[in-house]
């Protein structure tokens, strides 16, 4: 009795402890609020419809809504990477060459002073209605931050342990490898973390600014024809697609930084 006593406590605080806890905890509240202020004020549906009407749209929408949302999801996944990829390329050169950080730091705070959005439509002009402007959109985004953070995370490495693979005969290359990377994991992963919806954002916004499709178009076009419940349907699908996402993170980083 003792020892089953033990195991459902066990089981009890693994399942407080994961992830997946809040995230339900916090879908339930915001349904019981959502469905709660429909009923207490009498809101129309025209200004806010139950949940329950818009995910019966979005099952009679699926295709649309899924071929909107693999061309949104293209377009963030691809300049997500891109601008991480090149935010931690950026921060590695700016650690080893200082008097270089000190010229393109205050350049890029200026760049990322202005909102990415007002950006878009240079980037319409540059790159075209296609992917590749709304990829470069986020790829600004994304990349900014990854370059603050990991820039500040591999400067967290103990000098002592700097000079004494130095004196080992380890090059800069190798300290940043075997060293400074593995202390700027945890700055690494708070960057992925950020710029997740940060890309689903610039990318929606950028299509409903100009795009052949994608779930930012779906909302623009069911705007114009004010058909509310398919600009539901598509903010919906938004949500849950980065909701994903962000889990999916979230188990890379317990994979990747274990130790914290």
């Amino acid at each position: 009795m003792v020892a089953q006593r033990k195991l459902m406590a066990s089981a009890q605080r693994k399942l407080m402890a994961s992830p997946v806890v809040p995230v339900v905890l916090g879908i339930v509240v915001l349904l019981a609020v959502w469905e709660g202020a429909i009923l207490l004020f009498r809101i129309p549906p025209f200004v806010l419809p139950s949940l329950g009407t818009i995910v019966q749209h979005a099952f009679t929408d699926t295709g649309r809504l899924m071929s909107a949302l693999l061309a949104t999801l293209g377009e963030a996944l691809g300049g997500y990477a891109l601008g991480s990829l090149l935010g931690l390329l950026l921060a590695v050169v700016l650690l080893l060459a200082p008097p270089l950080e000190r010229i393109v730091m205050p350049l890029a705070v200026a760049v990322n002073a202005v909102p990415t959005v007002a950006y878009a439509p240079l980037f319409l002009i540059w790159f075209g209605l296609g992917a590749a402007s709304k990829i470069a959109l986020v790829a600004l985004a994304v990349g900014f931050t990854m370059l603050v953070n990991a820039l500040h995370g591999l400067k967290q490495a103990d000098i002592a342990a700097v000079n004494l693979m130095r004196s080992f005969g380890a090059g800069q290359l190798k300290i940043v490898w075997r060293l400074r990377l593995p202390v700027a994991m945890p700055s690494v992963v708070t960057a992925l973390r950020i710029g997740v919806p940060r890309s689903m954002i610039v990318a929606i916004v950028g299509e409903m600014l100009g795009a052949y499709a994608g779930l930012g178009r779906m909302i623009y076009e069911s705007t114009q024809q004010v058909d509310l419940l398919s600009v539901w349907s598509a903010v919906l699908v938004a949500s849950i697609a980065s909701m994903v996402f962000y889990g999916l993170l979230v188990w890379i980083d317990q994979k990747l930084v274990w130790w914290r």
